[in-house]
């Protein structure tokens, strides 16, 4: 897919790089380290729009008029607490005793950015997944090292595959970028 301006996807995800990819977008792939703190003041379902635009703003100096910078953060809500990425193997295991046999959100926030335009939108996807037992639990977490998704998990995955038994919402947001969201505002405002 062909657009007006050159597409920088600012993120280390293997995953959203696919995404892309398969959408038909050509991209290049640059990072910064952005501190993903957010205040307590803002309300859960804003926080990860909140931080894909300051993902984004920290490219305001780095890009030229001709480029777009793709920005996402992905965040797992269940019972209005949101799940990040785990700290070590324990607090993924608490994650998911916590998310077992739970229906939780999943929430994407994207910004695409450019020296004239910034446009901020998130995807919302509902997830019911089935009892967990410890077990299952600690061969997950063993075998697949989630440590760098969000809630402890990938729907990718073995917990995907056997364990979440239904979705509300798009897989790709799930995965972590809501490709049909991001197609259709690149076309619109960069195409």
């Amino acid at each position: 897919m062909k657009l007006h301006k050159e597409i920088i996807l600012a993120s280390k995800s293997p995953r959203r790089a696919q995404l892309l990819k398969e959408a038909g977008f050509n991209f290049i792939v640059k990072t910064k380290e952005v501190n993903e703190d957010f205040p307590d003041s803002i309300p859960t379902a804003e926080v990860a729009k909140y931080i894909a635009k300051k993902k984004a703003i920290a490219f305001e100096d780095n890009i030229s008029n001709n480029q777009v910078v793709i920005t996402a953060d992905t965040i797992v809500v269940c019972d209005n607490i949101i799940y990040g990425k785990p700290k070590d193997r324990q607090d993924a295991i608490n994650t998911l005793k916590i998310l077992s046999n739970k229906k939780h959100q999943v929430i994407t926030g994207v910004c695409l950015f450019s020296l004239d335009k910034e446009i901020l939108f998130d995807s919302v996807s509902h997830v019911h997944l089935e009892a967990l037992t410890d077990t299952e639990i600690k061969y997950y977490v063993d075998k697949f090292e989630p440590y760098d998704k969000a809630g402890s998990y990938a729907i990718q995955e073995w917990i995907g595959l056997c364990k979440i038994s239904k979705i509300e919402g798009t897989y790709s947001n799930i995965v972590g970028l809501p490709v049909d969201l991001v197609y259709k505002n690149l076309i619109a405002h960069f195409g």
